[in-house]
């Protein structure tokens, strides 16, 4: 992973030193567990665990020799152990070690996600409040439709990101398993209970059937919701990028005293860092397929899901933790223009009113077939008006249709156009949201 993307926290996870680490604690509390139930002398583990150390590039070396991984790995520790290495891994597989190895990793990933999220859903709260009764349209289609408030915009992401971080709970509990059963997974070589003392001591859960391997709808449910917790990131930053694009400029990214936005245009203010968030949630997402993919293992153990779990486990929880962070970031310092809001509101000539005149107009006894006739005609007129409109372009033309006048009184057609009447609700929503 490069550096650009990657905070020290969560790349740590993945050193191989880091790797090689949880590999030797496991051997380690196995031994141990071994001694604690008379299998191998009960002071063995205790002379392992004081001696042993590996050497990275060693590891390396030896692998290139005997192809395998582990083996190049227990082989660098015996030269450390001597002779107390004949009683580790005994009766272990390599995938014992790996899986429960990768468990801890993503263990241990998941909660730097769930700190990022927590970072991020309190941005959203406090910026949502701030902005709580901040009048803006609503756009469907990327039309103007009916006001919202800036407010109610960020509150909708933060209760998205409330069940993100509830998925992250949930797949952090689903994937921090633990399995210790030998080939095959049916413990013939190692007693159940070293699976056991392992598992309490890495704070972990036990596979009830291994396989030999972890079965893989675990990662596949993993992987498959960063896919979601970057979709929702994607979301957010899409929105912010389409508020600041110059016509409509309602917010924008904060941008940095010495900043520049273009070698070419020395004007240029770019949405940087939410165009590259909407890049960081696809790498995200591309793991999930690959994911899935793995499930669909040969018999009891492969190991096609290996090469693609090396990529997509520091990959994956590398960006999206990255990507938590600078969405915080940018949601911390969002510039906020309720100026510009109040202005598009008013663009339209009060078009954004039209289903409540609908609306008055079925009360007062016309069809709504009839009512939606009658206000899309006047609207259409204003709609296709030149700029700039006047604020009353639809009451104007609504009052002078003798139809509608017929129908309704012009204080009762003045008070539809009262935009107060679109946040009576916002109270109870933000007790909804936020309790």
């Amino acid at each position: 992973m490069i550096p650009r993307y990657s905070r020290p926290e969560m790349a740590a996870i993945w050193s191989p030193e880091n790797r090689y680490g949880i590999w030797l604690e496991i051997e380690i509390l196995a031994m141990e567990a071994m001694g604690e139930i008379g299998i191998i002398p009960k002071d063995a583990a205790a002379a392992y665990r004081a001696k042993a150390k590996f050497d990275a590039a060693r590891i390396d070396e030896i692998e290139r020799e005997v192809k395998h991984d582990v083996i190049a790995f227990l082989t660098n520790v015996a030269e450390y152990t001597g002779p107390e290495s004949r009683f580790a891994h005994q009766g272990m597989t390599s995938s014992d070690v790996l899986d429960t190895c990768l468990s801890v990793q993503l263990a241990r990933a998941s909660d730097l996600l769930i700190a990022g999220c927590e970072r991020l859903m309190a941005a959203l709260r406090g910026r949502a409040i701030e902005h709580k009764m901040t009048p803006c349209i609503g756009r469907s289609h990327g039309i103007h439709a009916e006001p919202t408030t800036f407010g109610l915009k960020l509150a909708g992401h933060y209760v998205e990101f409330a069940r993100n971080l509830a998925r992250l709970h949930t797949a952090r509990a689903e994937i921090a398993t633990c399995a210790i059963s030998g080939a095959v997974g049916t413990f013939a070589q190692i007693d159940p209970r070293v699976e056991d003392y392992v598992a309490g001591k890495l704070g972990l859960a036990i596979e009830p059937v291994s396989t030999q391997v972890i079965p893989r709808d675990r990662h596949a449910a993993f992987f498959s919701t960063l896919g979601v917790v970057a979709a929702g990131i994607e979301r957010l930053a899409t929105e912010i990028r389409h508020l600041q694009r110059t016509e409509v400029l309602e917010a924008e990214e904060y941008f940095e005293p010495g900043q520049k936005g273009s070698s070419a245009m020395p004007h240029k203010r770019n949405p940087v860092l939410t165009e590259n968030l909407c890049g960081l949630a696809r790498l995200v997402r591309s793991a999930v397929t690959p994911a899935l993919e793995n499930v669909a293992l040969w018999h009891e153990r492969d190991i096609s899901h290996s090469s693609v779990e090396r990529g997509i486990g520091p990959d994956a929880t590398i960006h999206l933790d990255f990507a938590l962070h600078r969405m915080a970031g940018v949601i911390e310092k969002l510039v906020v223009y309720p100026e510009n809001m109040a202005r598009n509101l008013a663009l339209l000539g009060g078009l954004h009113n039209s289903q409540r005149v609908m609306l008055a107009l079925t009360q007062a006894g016309l069809a709504r077939e009839e009512a939606y006739r009658l206000v899309q005609k006047s609207a259409m007129a204003v709609w296709q008006a030149p700029a700039p409109r006047p604020a009353t372009a639809l009451l104007d033309r609504l009052k002078a249709d003798a139809e509608i006048a017929s129908k309704l009184a012009p204080e009762t057609l003045a008070g539809c156009f009262d935009d107060a009447h679109h946040f009576a609700r916002v109270d109870e929503i933000f007790t909804r949201a936020f309790g």
